[in-house]
């Protein structure tokens, strides 16, 4: 089952805009692959073909493995599912942070047809329990330091927990794994369901309550072809398995052979520079908020960042501020605003064009559509604002055993829904505004936080802000602010009231809720700035009351 190249000759993205039924199309859909092939497949024969690049470096924990080694661990995770009852049909569950076995549990499950539950680290007991409770995985992968808390969540479930590293009495290390006999003549599982089945579940950004499980198939769509990716590049990202980006760039390294960069620590800026400059990366991805933290460092003014050919970036909303000085920083048009949804399965568009187009997500992605839709359902042209409506033409199992949720954010028609307010101008380049649910009325007028983000993001001590809506009866809501600063400032809340109040004329924009200096802001599992938890910590901190 060698991968098939298609003969088709790559299209160049236009704006594709159909003016007449109001819809904006991507190229068309490049076929690299022998579309009857799974992610697994695809995976499986391309690490054949190159044994010996060096797949990973795991900086953490000192290891360096190939393509045949991880190939080899892959190929034992997937004989030990099938060693212990677990196939297509079985769920695999995961939680952990990027160490040394993190690929090869990942390849093993798409090399068995396992669908693979990814959650993140810092989940609750709870959110663990239900999550896992409706998904009931035979197996799980989890971090030592997660153990107590997996095998509690799930103690009324049947499931085996095997640690990655930091091995707790009761667990089973993934080393007892790693000596599973591989199965003669093994191959890969062909899928019965094809581009259907599902290849993971990831979450929702839960920021209005436990994060929903996502389905992702095995469609192609996901890989993505629209960027140029030499075998043998270096790649570095802090997203995790359970963040769409985390899922594509393990599928992106499996396909295109090349070498990850693997840290399981924290975010740190500085530590983020070194890995670069060290290893000479070549392609980065961070989310927005750790963009911000990373142009605010020092050690980003200093390092040598001369290897980087990509720096994708995205997630969530990022100031003006931040990408001109990350763009000033690097000094070439390598910067890419990217858009995506999980429940697409893929990357809605890629900004290549930074300096013509600041502020862009870029144009959309190859076989993928979009049109926007008015308050009043009407759609809209060019340049008028609306919600991104996103179509993608292939299969989607919708959120895990919640068929009622599923119909709420894809409709009959198989437009994706995604509540997220934006437009594209003339020349087919997405802008996104804000969420439709974070919009804030004050004395009738309405307005988005963001508007008033990117302006307390042009003091140059800050490094992130988040605004939301304090209810007041006899005005509607009142703006306020929680911002992170340099470690090293010394900004005052009066500070960035007194610069917003300069810098905007308008006086309902103003943050009449007030401000509140913080270490960082609350956040979603996935890194996404939670603006519910953080007004709700504002609250706390402030001992403000609201109005209801």
């Amino acid at each position: 089952m060698v991968p098939q190249l298609s003969t088709e000759e790559p299209m160049t993205a236009e704006n594709g805009y159909n003016p007449e039924l109001k819809i904006w199309s991507g190229a068309p859909r490049k076929v690299m692959f022998n579309e009857s092939l799974s992610i697994g497949e695809i995976i499986f024969e391309t690490m054949s073909s190159n044994p010996e690049h060096v797949a990973q470096i795991s900086v953490a924990e000192g290891t360096s493995l190939t393509y045949r080694e991880v190939q080899q661990n892959a190929m034992r995770v997937a004989s030990y599912l099938r060693s212990v009852g677990v196939g297509q049909k079985e769920n695999v569950g995961l939680i952990g942070r990027q160490t040394t076995h993190m690929a090869a549990v990942a390849y093993g499950c798409f090399f068995n047809g396992s669908p693979i539950h990814c959650l993140h680290k810092s989940y609750e007991l709870v959110t663990i329990e239900k999550l896992y409770g409706l998904t009931r995985p035979k197996v799980i992968f989890c971090d030592g330091d997660e153990y107590e808390k997996v095998k509690e969540a799930t103690a009324k479930l049947d499931v085996k927990v095997i640690t990655m590293r930091n091995h707790k009495p009761g667990s089973i290390p993934i080393e007892t794994i790693l000596e599973t006999q591989i199965e003669n003549k093994f191959q890969p599982t062909h899928l019965e369901l094809g581009s259907n089945h599902t290849l993971a579940i990831l979450c929702s950004s839960g920021t209005t309550g436990t994060p929903k499980a996502v389905t992702i198939s095995n469609s192609h769509l996901i890989i993505p072809y629209d960027v140029d990716i030499p075998s043998g590049s270096v790649q570095y990202a802090f997203s995790t398995m359970d963040w769409i980006s985390g899922l594509i760039l393990i599928i992106v390294a499996g396909i295109f052979s090349t070498t990850r960069i693997v840290a399981a620590d924290e975010f740190d800026p500085g530590f983020v520079c070194h890995l670069i400059e060290k290893y000479k990366v070549n392609f980065f991805f961070a989310s927005s908020p750790d963009a911000a933290k990373l142009c605010n460092s020092k050690e980003f003014e200093t390092a040598d960042l001369s290897s980087l050919e990509h720096f994708f970036y995205g997630g969530a909303h990022c100031s003006s501020d931040v990408q001109e000085r990350i763009r000033h920083r690097i000094g070439r048009n390598i910067l890419h605003f990217c858009y995506a949804m999980t429940e697409l399965n893929a990357n809605a568009s890629y900004n290549f064009d930074y300096d013509g187009k600041p502020k862009s997500v870029g144009r959309l992605s190859a076989g993928i559509k979009v049109k926007l839709r008015d308050k009043n359902g009407n759609l809209c042209g060019p340049n008028k604002v609306g919600e991104i409506c996103l179509l993608n033409g292939q299969h989607w199992s919708g959120y895990y055993g919640n068929p009622v949720e599923s119909a709420t954010v894809k409709d009959a028609d198989h437009w994706f829904h995604s509540g997220d307010l934006g437009y594209l101008d003339e020349d087919g380049y997405l802008f996104v505004i804000d969420r439709i649910k974070d919009m804030l009325k004050y004395e009738n007028h309405m307005f988005y936080p963001n508007e008033i983000e990117e302006v307390i993001a042009e003091i140059p001590d800050v490094v992130e802000a988040c605004v939301f809506g304090i209810i007041r009866a006899e005005v509607g809501e009142e703006a306020a602010a929680s911002v992170v600063i340099r470690e090293e400032s010394t900004l005052k809340a009066q500070d960035v009231l007194d610069f917003v109040e300069k810098r905007i004329q308008a006086k309902y924009k103003q943050l009449y809720g007030g401000v509140l200096i913080v270490e960082d802001l609350m956040r979603c599992g996935n890194g996404k700035t939670n603006r519910r938890a953080t007004k709700a910590h504002f609250l706390k901190v402030t001992n403000t009351r609201e109005d209801i």
